[in-house]
Protein backbone atom coordinates (compact mmCIF):
# COMPACT_ATOMS: atom_id res chain seq x y z
CA UNK A 1 0.00 0.00 0.00
CA UNK A 2 1.06 3.19 -0.75
CA UNK A 3 1.88 5.92 2.17
CA UNK A 4 1.86 9.12 0.08
CA UNK A 5 5.38 10.57 0.63
CA UNK A 6 5.44 9.33 3.94
CA UNK A 7 8.16 6.86 3.89
CA UNK A 8 10.76 9.49 3.05
CA UNK A 9 10.83 10.43 6.71
CA UNK A 10 11.82 6.64 7.78
CA UNK A 11 15.23 7.59 7.14
CA UNK A 12 15.41 9.72 10.56
CA UNK A 13 17.35 9.04 13.18
CA UNK A 14 16.81 12.18 15.14
CA UNK A 15 20.75 13.54 14.93
CA UNK A 16 19.97 17.09 14.81
CA UNK A 17 22.00 18.13 11.96
CA UNK A 18 19.07 19.64 10.31
CA UNK A 19 18.09 21.97 13.76
CA UNK A 20 20.71 24.71 13.00
CA UNK A 21 19.52 24.77 8.76
CA UNK A 22 15.88 25.65 9.70
CA UNK A 23 15.00 28.91 10.24
CA UNK A 24 11.70 28.80 12.20
CA UNK A 25 13.42 27.06 14.39
CA UNK A 26 16.22 29.57 14.90
CA UNK A 27 13.42 32.13 14.86
CA UNK A 28 11.75 30.02 17.98
CA UNK A 29 13.44 27.34 19.83
CA UNK A 30 10.50 25.35 19.75
CA UNK A 31 11.71 21.66 18.80
CA UNK A 32 8.02 21.39 17.54
CA UNK A 33 9.36 23.79 14.88
CA UNK A 34 12.08 21.89 13.63
CA UNK A 35 12.22 19.17 11.18
CA UNK A 36 12.70 17.02 13.81
CA UNK A 37 10.48 17.48 15.78
CA UNK A 38 7.87 17.96 12.86
CA UNK A 39 8.86 14.25 11.47
CA UNK A 40 8.00 13.37 14.92
CA UNK A 41 4.32 14.60 14.47
CA UNK A 42 3.95 13.51 10.89
CA UNK A 43 4.74 9.80 12.01
CA UNK A 44 2.28 10.39 14.48
CA UNK A 45 -0.57 11.16 12.11
CA UNK A 46 0.06 8.21 9.51
CA UNK A 47 0.11 5.95 12.59
CA UNK A 48 -2.97 7.26 13.44
CA UNK A 49 -1.91 8.82 17.30
CA UNK A 50 -2.42 11.91 16.06
CA UNK A 51 -5.50 13.13 14.12
CA UNK A 52 -5.60 15.33 11.20
CA UNK A 53 -7.53 17.93 13.70
CA UNK A 54 -5.16 18.13 16.14
CA UNK A 55 -4.34 22.01 16.73
CA UNK A 56 -0.88 21.21 17.77
CA UNK A 57 -0.19 19.28 14.66
CA UNK A 58 -1.47 21.73 12.11
CA UNK A 59 0.33 25.00 14.35
CA UNK A 60 3.04 23.41 14.09
CA UNK A 61 3.54 22.36 10.35
CA UNK A 62 1.61 25.20 8.69
CA UNK A 63 4.40 26.74 10.43
CA UNK A 64 7.20 24.82 8.06
CA UNK A 65 8.32 27.28 5.44
CA UNK A 66 9.03 23.97 3.31
CA UNK A 67 12.29 25.36 2.33
CA UNK A 68 13.82 22.05 2.71
CA UNK A 69 16.70 23.41 3.83
CA UNK A 70 16.78 20.18 6.31
CA UNK A 71 17.37 18.23 3.23
CA UNK A 72 21.49 19.08 2.13
CA UNK A 73 22.12 19.13 5.54
CA UNK A 74 20.88 15.31 6.61
CA UNK A 75 23.44 12.52 6.66
CA UNK A 76 20.42 9.64 6.37
CA UNK A 77 18.31 11.74 3.23
CA UNK A 78 15.40 12.17 4.98
CA UNK A 79 12.80 13.43 2.18
CA UNK A 80 11.43 15.67 4.03
CA UNK A 81 9.49 17.55 1.56
CA UNK A 82 7.65 14.78 0.58
CA UNK A 83 6.21 13.62 4.03
CA UNK A 84 5.52 17.69 4.68
CA UNK A 85 3.36 17.25 1.31
CA UNK A 86 1.76 14.06 2.29
CA UNK A 87 1.00 15.41 6.06
CA UNK A 88 -0.73 18.68 4.72
CA UNK A 89 -2.65 16.64 2.42
CA UNK A 90 -4.12 14.51 5.00
CA UNK A 91 -4.66 17.53 7.31
CA UNK A 92 -6.10 19.61 4.20
CA UNK A 93 -8.78 16.50 3.52
CA UNK A 94 -9.67 16.66 7.09
CA UNK A 95 -10.51 20.60 7.72
CA UNK A 96 -10.22 21.95 4.36
CA UNK A 97 -7.79 25.26 2.99
CA UNK A 98 -8.08 27.96 5.09
CA UNK A 99 -10.75 30.45 3.48
CA UNK A 100 -7.85 33.13 2.80
CA UNK A 101 -5.40 30.56 1.09
CA UNK A 102 -8.71 29.18 -1.40
CA UNK A 103 -9.11 33.16 -1.94
CA UNK A 104 -5.18 33.40 -2.80
CA UNK A 105 -5.27 30.51 -5.19
CA UNK A 106 -8.74 31.57 -7.07
CA UNK A 107 -6.92 34.54 -7.80
CA UNK A 108 -3.73 34.13 -8.83
CA UNK A 109 -4.09 30.94 -10.80
CA UNK A 110 -7.28 30.52 -11.97
CA UNK A 111 -7.40 31.31 -15.95
CA UNK A 112 -9.60 34.63 -16.37
CA UNK A 113 -9.88 35.62 -13.20
CA UNK A 114 -5.99 35.71 -12.45
CA UNK A 115 -6.00 37.50 -15.59
CA UNK A 116 -7.84 40.47 -14.26
CA UNK A 117 -6.16 40.25 -10.90
CA UNK A 118 -2.77 40.71 -12.38
CA UNK A 119 -4.35 43.46 -14.99
CA UNK A 120 -5.97 45.27 -11.82
CA UNK A 121 -2.21 44.63 -9.83
CA UNK A 122 -0.55 46.35 -12.97
CA UNK A 123 -2.66 48.98 -13.48
CA UNK A 124 -1.80 49.37 -9.58
CA UNK A 125 1.86 49.41 -10.17
CA UNK A 126 1.89 51.61 -12.49
CA UNK A 127 0.73 54.38 -10.48
CA UNK A 128 3.58 54.03 -8.31
CA UNK A 129 1.46 54.20 -5.19
CA UNK A 130 2.88 50.62 -4.03
CA UNK A 131 5.83 52.19 -3.34
CA UNK A 132 4.67 54.82 -1.61
CA UNK A 133 2.50 52.82 0.55
CA UNK A 134 4.81 49.98 1.87
CA UNK A 135 5.67 49.40 5.38
CA UNK A 136 4.90 46.90 7.88
CA UNK A 137 1.73 46.28 8.18
CA UNK A 138 -0.70 43.20 6.08
CA UNK A 139 -1.74 45.94 3.22
CA UNK A 140 1.90 48.02 3.92
CA UNK A 141 3.40 44.56 2.89
CA UNK A 142 1.48 44.01 0.05
CA UNK A 143 1.69 47.19 -1.06
CA UNK A 144 5.79 46.80 -0.99
CA UNK A 145 5.65 42.84 -2.84
CA UNK A 146 3.25 44.91 -5.08
CA UNK A 147 6.07 47.34 -5.55
CA UNK A 148 8.89 45.09 -5.94
CA UNK A 149 7.47 43.50 -9.43
CA UNK A 150 7.59 46.56 -11.24
CA UNK A 151 10.40 46.31 -13.87
CA UNK A 152 13.18 48.98 -14.30
CA UNK A 153 12.71 51.71 -16.53
CA UNK A 154 16.25 51.51 -18.22
CA UNK A 155 15.05 47.23 -18.61
CA UNK A 156 13.11 47.80 -21.08
CA UNK A 157 13.58 46.22 -25.12
CA UNK A 158 10.90 45.61 -27.37
CA UNK A 159 10.08 42.19 -27.74
CA UNK A 160 10.54 42.80 -31.67
CA UNK A 161 14.15 41.68 -30.47
CA UNK A 162 13.33 38.78 -29.53
CA UNK A 163 15.55 36.45 -31.67
CA UNK A 164 15.76 38.12 -35.25
CA UNK A 165 17.97 41.20 -34.67
CA UNK A 166 20.00 39.81 -31.79
CA UNK A 167 23.45 39.74 -32.00
CA UNK A 168 23.76 35.79 -30.90
CA UNK A 169 27.56 34.92 -30.37
CA UNK A 170 26.38 31.11 -31.79
CA UNK A 171 24.38 30.20 -34.78
CA UNK A 172 20.93 28.97 -33.32
CA UNK A 173 21.25 25.28 -33.40
CA UNK A 174 18.89 24.41 -30.45
CA UNK A 175 15.30 25.59 -29.05
CA UNK A 176 14.13 25.49 -25.60
CA UNK A 177 10.59 25.79 -24.92
CA UNK A 178 9.42 28.56 -22.18
CA UNK A 179 6.98 27.68 -19.49
CA UNK A 180 5.19 31.30 -18.54
CA UNK A 181 3.41 30.14 -15.33
CA UNK A 182 0.76 32.61 -13.37
CA UNK A 183 2.88 34.51 -11.02
CA UNK A 184 5.50 35.04 -13.49
CA UNK A 185 3.42 35.84 -16.54
CA UNK A 186 1.09 38.20 -14.96
CA UNK A 187 3.67 40.47 -12.49
CA UNK A 188 7.11 39.12 -14.18
CA UNK A 189 6.40 39.21 -18.00
CA UNK A 190 9.45 41.72 -18.15
CA UNK A 191 11.36 38.92 -16.76
CA UNK A 192 10.71 36.21 -19.19
CA UNK A 193 11.62 38.82 -22.37
CA UNK A 194 14.70 39.02 -20.25
CA UNK A 195 14.50 35.39 -20.64
CA UNK A 196 14.39 35.15 -24.37
CA UNK A 197 17.10 37.50 -25.22
CA UNK A 198 19.89 36.45 -23.16
CA UNK A 199 18.76 32.44 -24.43
CA UNK A 200 18.79 33.98 -27.62
CA UNK A 201 22.66 35.20 -27.39
CA UNK A 202 23.87 31.90 -26.09
CA UNK A 203 21.97 30.05 -28.94
CA UNK A 204 19.11 29.27 -28.21
CA UNK A 205 16.05 29.75 -29.72
CA UNK A 206 13.05 30.23 -27.36
CA UNK A 207 9.57 28.93 -28.52
CA UNK A 208 5.86 29.25 -27.22
CA UNK A 209 3.82 26.80 -26.13
CA UNK A 210 -0.05 26.95 -25.83
CA UNK A 211 -2.39 25.22 -23.74
CA UNK A 212 -0.27 25.77 -20.86
CA UNK A 213 -1.13 26.86 -17.28
CA UNK A 214 -0.06 26.92 -13.54
CA UNK A 215 2.74 24.95 -12.51
CA UNK A 216 0.61 23.31 -9.19
CA UNK A 217 2.98 24.17 -6.59
CA UNK A 218 1.17 26.57 -5.18
CA UNK A 219 -1.39 24.34 -4.68
CA UNK A 220 0.78 21.24 -3.73
CA UNK A 221 2.22 23.48 -0.87
CA UNK A 222 -1.65 23.78 0.76
CA UNK A 223 -2.03 19.90 0.80
CA UNK A 224 -4.13 20.14 -2.72
CA UNK A 225 -2.22 17.51 -4.37
CA UNK A 226 -5.02 16.24 -6.38
CA UNK A 227 -5.47 19.94 -7.65
CA UNK A 228 -1.48 20.07 -8.40
CA UNK A 229 -1.73 16.79 -10.34
CA UNK A 230 -4.33 18.24 -12.60
CA UNK A 231 -2.46 20.82 -13.33
CA UNK A 232 0.34 18.97 -14.08
CA UNK A 233 -1.10 17.07 -16.42
CA UNK A 234 -2.24 20.09 -18.47
CA UNK A 235 1.02 21.32 -18.69
CA UNK A 236 2.49 17.73 -19.21
CA UNK A 237 -0.14 17.18 -22.44
CA UNK A 238 0.89 21.24 -23.54
CA UNK A 239 4.99 20.64 -23.44
CA UNK A 240 4.29 17.02 -25.46
CA UNK A 241 6.64 14.54 -25.62
CA UNK A 242 9.55 15.97 -27.75
CA UNK A 243 13.12 16.14 -26.02
CA UNK A 244 13.08 19.92 -26.23
CA UNK A 245 14.17 21.70 -22.47
CA UNK A 246 11.74 23.32 -21.04
CA UNK A 247 13.03 26.64 -19.71
CA UNK A 248 11.60 27.61 -16.15
CA UNK A 249 12.85 31.13 -14.27
CA UNK A 250 10.99 29.94 -10.93
CA UNK A 251 12.59 28.48 -9.27
CA UNK A 252 9.48 27.09 -7.21
CA UNK A 253 7.38 25.91 -10.34
CA UNK A 254 10.76 24.18 -11.33
CA UNK A 255 11.08 22.36 -8.59
CA UNK A 256 7.84 20.55 -8.69
CA UNK A 257 7.72 20.55 -12.74
CA UNK A 258 11.22 18.39 -11.74
CA UNK A 259 9.16 15.98 -9.77
CA UNK A 260 6.31 16.00 -12.13
CA UNK A 261 6.96 11.96 -12.25
CA UNK A 262 6.44 11.27 -8.85
CA UNK A 263 3.58 14.14 -8.29
CA UNK A 264 1.94 12.07 -11.08
CA UNK A 265 3.49 8.53 -10.53
CA UNK A 266 3.98 7.77 -14.99
CA UNK A 267 6.18 7.36 -17.15
CA UNK A 268 5.25 10.75 -19.06
CA UNK A 269 5.50 13.02 -16.17
CA UNK A 270 8.74 11.50 -15.36
CA UNK A 271 9.92 12.30 -18.87
CA UNK A 272 8.77 15.54 -18.46
CA UNK A 273 10.38 16.42 -15.48
CA UNK A 274 13.82 15.80 -16.98
CA UNK A 275 13.23 17.83 -19.34
CA UNK A 276 12.89 20.99 -16.96
CA UNK A 277 15.93 23.20 -16.71
CA UNK A 278 16.42 26.29 -14.80
CA UNK A 279 17.24 29.35 -16.69
CA UNK A 280 20.39 29.55 -15.73
CA UNK A 281 21.24 25.77 -16.01
CA UNK A 282 20.72 26.31 -19.82
CA UNK A 283 22.67 30.26 -19.55
CA UNK A 284 25.77 28.02 -18.06
CA UNK A 285 25.89 26.08 -20.69
CA UNK A 286 27.46 22.10 -21.51
CA UNK A 287 30.38 21.62 -18.96
CA UNK A 288 29.52 24.90 -16.84
CA UNK A 289 31.28 26.97 -19.00
CA UNK A 290 29.28 30.20 -18.85
CA UNK A 291 27.17 32.19 -20.78
CA UNK A 292 28.70 34.82 -23.36
CA UNK A 293 30.26 37.65 -21.43
CA UNK A 294 28.41 40.97 -21.69
CA UNK A 295 29.28 44.48 -21.18
CA UNK A 296 30.64 45.87 -17.79
CA UNK A 297 28.22 46.46 -15.21
CA UNK A 298 29.55 48.29 -11.84
CA UNK A 299 27.50 47.28 -9.54
CA UNK A 300 27.60 45.54 -5.91
CA UNK A 301 24.71 42.79 -6.05
CA UNK A 302 24.01 40.27 -3.60
CA UNK A 303 22.93 36.97 -4.51
CA UNK A 304 19.95 35.28 -2.40
CA UNK A 305 19.83 31.77 -3.59
CA UNK A 306 15.76 30.68 -3.69
CA UNK A 307 15.14 27.62 -1.60
CA UNK A 308 13.31 25.70 -3.93
CA UNK A 309 16.60 26.31 -6.65
CA UNK A 310 19.44 25.74 -3.98
CA UNK A 311 17.78 22.50 -2.10
CA UNK A 312 14.94 21.29 -3.51
CA UNK A 313 17.14 21.68 -7.14
CA UNK A 314 20.56 21.49 -6.65
CA UNK A 315 21.32 24.56 -8.95
CA UNK A 316 23.94 26.20 -7.04
CA UNK A 317 27.35 26.91 -9.44
CA UNK A 318 25.00 28.02 -11.97
CA UNK A 319 23.36 31.29 -11.35
CA UNK A 320 27.30 32.43 -10.08
CA UNK A 321 28.29 31.47 -13.82
CA UNK A 322 25.76 34.30 -14.59
CA UNK A 323 27.17 37.12 -12.60
CA UNK A 324 30.79 35.71 -13.70
CA UNK A 325 29.70 37.11 -16.99
CA UNK A 326 29.24 40.25 -15.76
CA UNK A 327 32.74 42.44 -16.08
CA UNK A 328 32.85 44.83 -12.95
CA UNK A 329 30.25 43.41 -10.79
CA UNK A 330 30.68 42.59 -7.65
CA UNK A 331 29.05 39.60 -5.24
CA UNK A 332 29.05 41.03 -1.88
CA UNK A 333 28.83 38.13 0.67
CA UNK A 334 25.93 38.46 2.81
CA UNK A 335 25.80 35.87 5.87
CA UNK A 336 23.51 32.99 5.79
CA UNK A 337 22.31 34.34 2.32
CA UNK A 338 21.37 30.89 2.34
CA UNK A 339 18.38 30.66 4.33
CA UNK A 340 15.00 31.02 3.34
CA UNK A 341 13.50 34.56 3.08
CA UNK A 342 9.94 33.58 4.50
CA UNK A 343 7.99 34.16 1.30
CA UNK A 344 7.68 30.07 0.41
CA UNK A 345 4.05 30.90 -1.57
CA UNK A 346 1.82 31.42 0.31
CA UNK A 347 3.10 31.31 3.58
CA UNK A 348 3.92 35.20 3.88
CA UNK A 349 0.02 35.59 3.64
CA UNK A 350 -0.98 32.52 6.08
CA UNK A 351 1.69 32.78 8.82
CA UNK A 352 3.24 36.62 8.38
CA UNK A 353 4.55 36.90 11.96
CA UNK A 354 6.62 34.25 11.47
CA UNK A 355 7.62 35.33 7.92
CA UNK A 356 8.24 38.93 8.76
CA UNK A 357 10.97 36.89 12.19
CA UNK A 358 12.60 34.63 9.22
CA UNK A 359 13.06 37.69 6.78
CA UNK A 360 14.01 40.30 9.18
CA UNK A 361 17.50 38.60 9.62
CA UNK A 362 18.37 38.46 6.54
CA UNK A 363 17.28 42.42 6.51
CA UNK A 364 19.86 43.29 9.12
CA UNK A 365 22.40 41.06 7.55
CA UNK A 366 21.54 42.89 4.11
CA UNK A 367 21.54 46.31 5.45
CA UNK A 368 25.30 45.73 6.88
CA UNK A 369 26.53 44.33 3.74
CA UNK A 370 24.79 47.74 1.58
CA UNK A 371 24.12 46.08 -1.84
CA UNK A 372 22.66 48.27 -4.83
CA UNK A 373 20.83 45.26 -6.03
CA UNK A 374 19.40 41.96 -4.20
CA UNK A 375 19.25 39.31 -7.13
CA UNK A 376 17.22 36.14 -6.35
CA UNK A 377 15.52 33.61 -9.08
CA UNK A 378 12.02 33.14 -7.82
CA UNK A 379 8.80 35.70 -7.95
CA UNK A 380 7.98 35.10 -4.38
CA UNK A 381 11.91 36.20 -2.75
CA UNK A 382 11.37 38.84 -5.25
CA UNK A 383 8.74 40.01 -3.64
CA UNK A 384 9.55 39.20 -0.34
CA UNK A 385 12.49 40.59 0.18
CA UNK A 386 11.62 43.48 -1.97
CA UNK A 387 9.00 44.50 0.79
CA UNK A 388 11.38 43.91 3.37
CA UNK A 389 13.95 46.11 1.88
CA UNK A 390 11.33 48.98 1.67
CA UNK A 391 10.03 48.22 4.83
CA UNK A 392 13.20 48.93 6.51
CA UNK A 393 14.36 51.88 4.36
CA UNK A 394 17.26 49.76 3.07
CA UNK A 395 17.31 51.22 -0.68
CA UNK A 396 18.89 48.09 -2.72
CA UNK A 397 16.31 46.87 -5.48
CA UNK A 398 15.73 43.73 -6.21
CA UNK A 399 16.35 42.03 -9.57
CA UNK A 400 16.47 38.66 -11.18
CA UNK A 401 19.56 37.21 -12.16
CA UNK A 402 18.46 37.28 -15.92
CA UNK A 403 17.74 40.83 -15.63
CA UNK A 404 21.13 41.96 -14.74
CA UNK A 405 22.82 39.71 -17.68
CA UNK A 406 20.05 41.03 -19.84
CA UNK A 407 21.23 44.69 -18.80
CA UNK A 408 25.24 43.49 -20.10
CA UNK A 409 24.25 42.03 -23.21
CA UNK A 410 22.12 45.77 -23.86
CA UNK A 411 25.21 47.86 -22.74
CA UNK A 412 27.11 45.26 -25.32
CA UNK A 413 25.05 45.97 -28.54
CA UNK A 414 23.98 42.40 -28.43
CA UNK A 415 20.16 43.32 -28.95
CA UNK A 416 20.94 46.02 -32.21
Amino acid sequence: MTRGGFEGLDACVHCGFCLQACPTFLATGDESDSPRGRIELMRGLERGDITATDPALFYHLDRCLGCRACEPVCPSGVQYGHGLEAARSRITAARGVPPLARLALWALTTPGVSAAAYWFARVLRATGLPRLFAGWGRFGFAMGMLAATKPMRNAKVGMRNRNAGVNSAFRIPNSALLFRGCVMQGLFSHVHEATVRTLSVNGYETREVSGQGCCGALHAHAGLVDEARALARVNVEAFGGGEEPIVVNSAGCGALMKEYGRLLGDERGERFGGRVRDVTELLAGDGMKGPVAGAPLDLHVAYDPPCHLLHAQGVAVQPLKLFAAIPLLELVPVPGAAECCGSAGLFTLLEPEMSRAVLGAKLERLREAAPQVVTTGNPGCLMQIGAGLAAAGISARVRHPVELLDDAYRAAGRYE
